[in-house]
């Protein structure tokens, strides 16, 4: 599945497709080509809105979901096994509006996970994203612990990404 990768541009149009994220009002505005830095945002509609008129929280955390996993495996070009562990949103303040959320992957991060993940081993990295209104305020503060382990055919070989 290594294709599946190769085309940053492929990737964020696919998903902007999807119908989870086309439904949500979710849209990928930006995911770079070396797959580093992807920002997301969330359009107001009356069918993503709870019943006191502001963006439904469900929605918010579904624009967190999957980022952090395939940015990863497109960094690595699907060398390892990433799947999200678990999450948690912290609601600050209702959403209002388009509501925007920016991902990054860190040299230092990326070193990281490669360093745990050398001789096999499972690693849990964990990430926090901003949900931020058009305003540049706060609206929530997500969590994600990712699953991440090198496949095995590629264990010992050294592969690094990008």
């Amino acid at each position: 599945m290594d294709w599946l990768f190769d085309n940053a541009a492929w990737v964020r149009r696919a998903l902007n497709a999807w119908p989870p994220f086309w439904g949500a009002g979710i849209k990928i505005e930006l995911l770079s080509d070396d797959f580093r830095t992807c920002r997301v945002s969330l359009k107001s509609r009356w069918w993503n809105k709870n019943a006191n008129r502001t963006q439904f929280g469900g929605s918010m955390f579904a624009m967190t979901d999957p980022i952090y996993p395939l940015m990863l495996m497109g960094y690595f070009k699907n060398h390892y096994y990433v799947w999200d562990k678990a999450g948690s949103i912290n609601y600050i303040k209702p959403g209002k509006g388009k509501l925007v959320a920016e991902f990054n992957l860190t040299e230092a991060k990326l070193a990281s996970i490669q360093a745990a993940t050398n001789q096999g081993d499972k690693h849990f990295p964990e990430f926090d994203v901003l949900v931020k209104d058009q305003k540049g305020e706060l609206v929530a503060e997500v969590k994600r612990t990712l699953y991440v382990r090198q496949r095995k055919e590629r264990r010992g070989d050294g592969v690094s990404g990008g």
